[in-house]
């Protein structure tokens, strides 16, 4: 926008170059010439953050019973638009486990085709909270339920893991026996043990993919009988084809895929938030997250046309990006076309890949996901909070219905702060000279704290005159006029004349907007300025 302001008011610019630059410079971030760029660097994280995204998409398509080559699509997509457009250099987007788990219980009610609008739907949501610049309030879901969302995450991923140990005979499924099972259990294990103790004698190539490489080389070269990615569907294919999804165009559809698609926008920003400010922090600067929800939004749309399963920023990538030394956009470009080249010809190797070395790497992505951290806090958070995060957990591993799981945290955190809230309303109360009753409250007003409100005031025995004044609270909803209206009809009622001071201006417009269901007497007082309705 800048610079086709700079283009207007400058029409007859002669440094084109250097209006290209400029460009290039705020709109991409790609070539900035001001920036120093290590190519070799960029390119070489770029190759290697490929390399850790594959097997993960691979592995969390194949969770959620979708063609593994979904995961990959989402990835070149996700990973090429967000590189070029997204909020900040350095962020990888793909095919991340955090929003496409949103979306197992809707592939299982109804399949393939909704999963792709519900994609396609989350990805407009997501735009059009960027374009409103809405994403400050995706922050607003509550630590503990984003805790117990992403615990009840990394169990789901576990456990999903143990549906690899079964196999189909006779047409039936059945728990892998003898021989096949040592088999699948001891690679899974090397798997494991490789990406635990690797880190510790090098960090310069990924574990996970030495892992991978390793398990692979002792399959193909034993001559080892074990299930393999060809084995759960083939990863073969070519460009990402262009695929309106086939569902009914109607109002019942949406509303079997709205939720899925609330639930995965807010999943996918928030994580992609928190991404960006991770980055912020490590990186010293500062990114823009409208700007990364469009970019993660139109992506999302893209995903939900070209047989994509959706994704938003992985923060296990994006740290192996920043750790190769990466700061620019290029790796995230690099890493895109890299997946899109083993699509288009390595596909004959991926799918010669061992599933237990797969299994090996989301074990350890499940231990990485969840937070540990919350057990050793149990005994110095509030309750509430403790409920919380083991309510969201339980209901995603039990329903495996994100969606329910965040509705439900955030419903009862906000329940949880209203009746906290509720306990904070308390009167100061005292006569003056004149013999007037004053009430100096304390706390908001609003439907919670209503009742406690209104045990406040000795009707009976109060003098003529009285004085409630709201300089520490505010009134915040009608059901604190409809409060104010009980109180001052029971003072009316006995002759008694009661009026209000301090309020803020948008409590008084919030009265006057009442004036039919409540005549209240306002004292004006010039010495008393506030400085707007947020200081309340």
């Amino acid at each position: 926008m800048r610079f086709l302001i700079f283009l207007t008011v400058y029409p007859n610019i002669k440094h084109t170059l250097f209006a290209q630059n400029y460009f290039m410079k705020k709109v991409f971030n790609l070539f900035d010439l001001t920036q120093k760029v290590n190519y070799k660097t960029e390119i070489l994280a770029g190759l290697t953050v490929a390399m850790t995204m594959i097997p993960e998409s691979l592995s969390f398509a194949i969770l959620a019973g979708l063609p593994p080559l979904m995961g990959l699509y989402a990835s070149f997509i996700a990973g090429l638009v967000t590189a070029i457009f997204g909020g900040r250099p350095g962020m990888i987007s793909g095919g991340a486990g955090a929003t496409v788990i949103t979306l197992i219980a809707l592939m299982n009610s109804h399949g393939l085709e909704y999963v792709l609008a519900a994609v396609a739907l989350a990805g407009v949501i997501q735009v059009l909270i960027g374009l409103f610049k809405l994403g400050k309030f995706i922050r607003l879901v509550p630590h503990p339920v984003m805790f117990g969302f992403v615990n009840g995450l990394a169990i789901v991923i576990f456990m999903s893991q143990i549906k690899q140990f079964k196999t189909i005979i006779n047409g039936e499924v059945a728990w892998l026996t003898g021989t096949p099972l040592l088999i699948m259990a001891g690679l899974a294990a090397l798997t494991v043990l490789i990406v635990i103790f690797l880190p510790k004698l090098t960090k310069a190539v990924p574990s996970s993919l030495v892992a991978i490489i390793v398990v692979f080389a002792l399959v193909y070269f034993f001559g080892i009988d074990t299930k393999t990615v060809k084995d759960i569907a083939s990863v073969s294919g070519g460009f990402p084809p262009f695929h309106i999804p086939e569902i009914p165009i109607s109002y019942e559809t949406l509303k079997v895929i709205a939720p899925y698609s609330m639930v995965m926008a807010a999943v996918g920003l928030t994580e992609g938030l928190l991404t960006l400010n991770l980055v912020d922090e490590i990186t010293q600067t500062k990114g823009d997250g409208n700007r990364e929800c469009i970019a993660q939004g139109s992506s999302n749309l893209l995903n939900g046309f070209f047989f994509g399963m959706g994704g938003c920023p992985m923060i296990a990538q994006t740290l192996v990006n920043l750790s190769a030394g990466s700061r620019a956009r290029l790796s995230g470009i690099i890493a895109a076309f890299t997946i899109l080249i083993i699509v288009l010809f390595g596909a004959p190797v991926i799918e010669k890949v061992p599933m237990a070395a797969l299994v090996g790497v989301m074990i350890m992505v499940a231990v990485g996901t969840f937070e540990w951290a919350t057990l050793r806090i149990f005994n110095k958070v509030p309750k509430k909070d403790i409920f919380l995060v083991i309510i969201v957990a339980a209901i995603t591993v039990i329903l495996h219905n994100l969606a329910l799981a965040v509705l439900v945290g955030v419903i009862l955190s906000a329940l949880f702060f209203a009746w906290e809230s509720a306990k904070r309303i308390r009167a100061r109360k005292y006569v003056d000279d004149e013999g007037t009753k004053h009430y100096e409250i304390y706390g908001p007003l609003f439907f919670a704290s209503t009742t406690n409100f209104t045990e406040k005031f000795d009707i009976l025995n109060d003098p003529n005159k009285i004085i409630i004044d709201f300089k520490e609270s505010r009134v915040a909803d009608m059901s604190a006029i409809e409060a104010l209206n009980v109180v001052t009809s029971r003072y009316h009622k006995l002759g008694k004349t009661v009026y209000l001071r301090h309020l803020s201006p948008d409590c008084r417009r919030l009265l006057k907007n009442a004036e039919a269901i409540i005549d209240v007497n306002i004292i004006e007082d010039p010495t008393y300025n506030l400085v707007g309705s947020d200081a309340k």
